[in-house]
């Protein structure tokens, strides 16, 4: 089961930005090695996990969701979190779900494979790998703090990440007269 080990570096070093106490949403949140770090930040959080077992190592630590969300609806709809964590997981058709889950404000934080993977391991297989600035086509919406996109040691793998904020509206306030 994935999510047993350290928080991703990229998760730690971008995580100031989540508004203190916000509700944080953990996509994909394997065994919670996020849930159980952002949770120490201050954070409500919010799991879901196709396995049950990933759900049921999580117990305790906040709302958890069982949800096949690949092949069944996504359980979100309508919902939006201070903050959205996406790691080591791709599933394209969802990419617009989870970037409007991020609130006004809020800040979304994904990091996965990307194209070039191939030649140093799993995953391996295109529908898995990000292609060149797909992530940053995805947060189209949002305003991008830091994207990388390359190679990284120990282990050897390609990745994608990004850090990216829903700008708040702006309050138009009419002028007073005196």
């Amino acid at each position: 089961m994935h999510g047993t080990e350290a928080p991703s570096e990229w998760v730690r070093r971008w995580s100031h930005l989540i508004v203190p106490g916000s509700t944080v949403l953990d996509v994909a949140c394997g065994a919670g090695r996020h849930l159980r770090w952002l949770r120490t930040q201050g954070h409500t959080v919010t799991g879901v996990d196709r396995s049950a077992d990933a759900i049921a190592a999580c117990a305790g630590l906040g709302e958890l969701v069982q949800a096949d969300i690949e092949n069944g609806p996504w359980p979100f709809a309508g919902r939006q979190f201070g903050a959205v964590v996406v790691t080591n997981y791709l599933w394209r058709p969802l990419l617009p779900a989870i970037v409007d889950c991020v609130a006004p404000g809020g800040v979304l934080i994904y990091e996965t494979f990307a194209q070039g993977n191939e030649t140093v391991g799993k995953p391996s297989r295109p529908d898995f790998l990000l292609a060149p600035g797909e992530l940053l086509a995805a947060c189209a919406g949002l305003r991008v703090v830091a994207y990388e996109d390359g190679f990284l040691s120990e282990p050897d793998r390609f990745v994608q990440r990004i850090a990216a904020v829903r700008t708040p509206p702006l309050v138009r306030m009419p002028l007073s007269r005196f």
